[in-house]
């Protein structure tokens, strides 16, 4: 509530990043705890019990706290960072961003290939484009001149979108307005920080 009483617009959780000290959207943070055997364990989905400690989804300051060794201060004793935790959290969210993509496409809320992703984009229909990091460029300039009020991300190869539309590959794709789109662009912004893609971009999807 605001100091008058009044509940605010949005409940959005925040939380504070370890290594920023900026508080944000915990859409944007990667959640952490301590494991069984005092093991920092990434928690992607934000379910796993446990005292949560939050760093920004940016690769370099995942990178930065973990050479700082930020974990053992925000878990308030000592931890251990598993090998390879950044790429893990790759991992994870690619994942879940293809889960969540395959979910809205048996609901009828995604589409993928070349006319499919411009008819919807021709008819304000699609609320976020997906574009393979790896393909054409010419060929994804033209859609994504006509997508420019639309969200943008190119944070997946063509393998991993083909996997999410349950094919070999996948150039274009496109998802309408939702709440299961929504949950793709909070996950796919943080894969976009994690694997610093050049050209990503972010959204805020209506319903």
């Amino acid at each position: 509530m605001t100091r008058g009483g009044q509940e605010k617009e949005t409940d959005t959780p925040e939380r504070k990043c370890l290594v920023t000290g900026e508080s944000q959207p915990t859409a944007g943070l990667i959640r952490f705890v301590v494991g069984p055997e005092g093991q920092v364990v990434a928690d992607i989905s934000g379910k796993l019990p446990g005292r949560g400690f939050y760093v920004t989804a940016d690769r370099q300051i995942l990178e930065t706290a973990i050479k700082t060794k930020v974990f053992a201060r925000g878990a308030k004793q000592q931890v251990t960072v598993p090998e390879g935790l950044v790429e893990s959290i790759e991992t994870g969210l690619v994942r879940r961003v293809q889960n969540l993509i395959s979910l809205a496409r048996k609901a009828g809320l995604a589409v993928a290939g070349y006319e499919k992703v411009k008819g919807w984009l021709a008819n304000e229909y699609a609320r976020v484009l997906f574009q393979a990091s790896d393909g054409s460029t010419r060929g994804k300039s033209k859609l994504r001149g006509t997508g420019q009020k639309n969200g943008y991300f190119n944070c997946l190869t063509a393998n991993e979108l083909g996997l999410a539309f349950g094919r070999e590959h996948v150039i274009h794709g496109a998802l309408a307005a939702g709440g299961l789109t929504k949950r793709v662009v909070e996950d796919a912004q943080r894969l976009s920080g994690v694997r610093k893609s050049t050209d990503g971009g972010t959204a805020r999807p209506e319903g």
